[in-house]
């Protein structure tokens, strides 16, 4: 299986090259492998002890964010390396402020590529997040004697690993990570079935991340005064389908205020033709307050504002669920103490459901159903604090991930 394991790689690695060629964010990623081993060169000295974290993405990065703040506060003489598999994970961070001493593409998983980058610097302690494997990589850590852990690990049953052909997958992981931090008890026992026992149930580090999100400053300039005492809806990472309930519901209703951040900028001319009415964000600094108030809609055209967004909303909409993309993160609304609402496509969000079942949130299969769902919510006073209570207690109850996970690591 090594060999075809091999053949896939290289296969990974051509496919990039020829899509690079037609897509922005490809090529990025493709010319981005080719700094990382210089950055980690020049970033870290032969006496630097570095803590290094992997995340395939943002969501990813986000979700190993507490464990490496933690990390780093037990270790602050330690370096810490960030990689990412992805460009929206690498561009978004890499332009923040943020906690890494390197940050840059994982190279492409090829024997000779990985045991030159693992080699460039010291590495300590190793953990990526929730299930982007590299086998070569795991394998060079270990030859090295790495602590390796997966943090938020999350297995299901369509993963290779329960297939007739691999077994060779489950034997990189056994003989290669030292310890799994599962987010549920589902991915527990279907680790342990295959024989990944080293592992316990911490549950999910983005609980830990978004209430962190309710004790800083979460003010955005100009929200109160377009908000002004309506119902506002928030509608976060949005697509074409969760665009199409924002319409119905200004149709339904032209008192409720609709606040809508776009899952990608380029969006945002489109939303001005569907809304001619309607204002960005970059412009409403040069409008009247008195007139601010007479704006439905807001589009917002600006990158990091979302999750402050949130604390204002009385619902949000979150994008995502209406076809196989990916539902976006749903907690940083819910932390808020606000429904949630999304589409019925979000087989790898575990905690999509759980929210469901605590009934602070619901997701629907059609857009009209679920514009209905959030009038019916805006009009009804008690049902929507009722919804709210619970996704605050959604979040707020959850056990401390962070906490758990780092009594594991410092103990071993």
């Amino acid at each position: 299986m090594s060999f075809f394991y091999k053949i896939f790689i290289n296969l990974l690695i051509f496919g990039m090259k020829v899509f690079s060629w037609f897509n922005d964010k490809t090529k990025k990623g493709v010319e981005g492998r080719r700094e990382s081993l210089q950055k980690v060169k020049k970033a870290f000295s032969e006496s630097d002890e570095v803590i290094w974290m992997h995340a395939a993405s943002l969501g990813e990065y986000e979700q190993g964010l507490p464990v490496l703040e933690r990390l780093k506060k037990e270790f602050p003489e330690r370096k810490i390396l960030v990689t990412f598999f992805s460009p929206s994970g690498y561009e978004n961070v890499f332009k923040k402020k943020h906690i890494a001493d390197a940050i840059c593409y994982l190279p492409f998983d090829k024997k000779k590529i990985v045991k030159d980058f693992v080699s460039a610097f010291n590495v300590k302690l190793f953990f990526t997040v929730k299930y982007d494997f590299w086998y070569n990589l795991l394998a060079e850590l270990k030859a090295k004697d790495v602590k390796t852990y997966v943090i938020s690990a999350l297995f299901y049953e369509r993963q290779s690993f329960f297939t007739s052909y691999g077994k060779w997958f489950v034997k990189q992981l056994k003989n290669n990570v030292d310890w799994f931090f599962h987010q549920t008890q589902h991915s527990y026992l279907l680790a342990k079935s295959i024989g990944l026992v080293n592992s316990s149930i911490t549950g999910d580090t983005r609980f830990d991340r978004v209430k962190q999100l309710r004790e800083r400053n979460n003010h955005v300039d100009y929200i109160v005064d377009f908000i002004a005492g309506e119902k506002a809806v928030v509608f976060g990472s949005s697509w074409s389908a969760e665009e199409r309930i924002a319409e119905l519901l200004v149709a339904k209703n032209n008192e409720i205020k609709l606040i809508i951040a776009p899952h990608d900028l380029k969006r945002v001319h489109h939303l001005k033709q569907i809304f001619p009415e309607s204002i960005l964000y970059s412009q409403i600094q040069n409008i009247q307050k008195s007139e601010i108030f007479d704006i439905q809609i807001l589009i917002i055209d600006s990158i990091g504002l979302l999750s402050k967004l949130y604390s204002y909303a009385d619902i949000a909409v979150v994008g995502g669920g209406f076809h196989d993309a990916g539902l976006h993160n749903i907690l940083e609304a819910a932390t808020f103490g606000i429904p949630v609402i999304f589409g019925n496509h979000y087989q790898k969000n575990p905690e999509a459901d759980d929210l469901i079942k605590a009934n602070g949130g619901k997701s629907f299969e059609s857009e009209n159903v679920a514009a209905q769902f959030v009038l019916s919510l805006v009009a009804n006073e008690d049902i929507l604090n009722e919804m709210s209570g619970h996704a605050e207690r959604f979040v707020t109850e959850k056990p401390n991930s962070t906490e758990l996970i780092m009594n594991k690591i410092m103990s071993s």
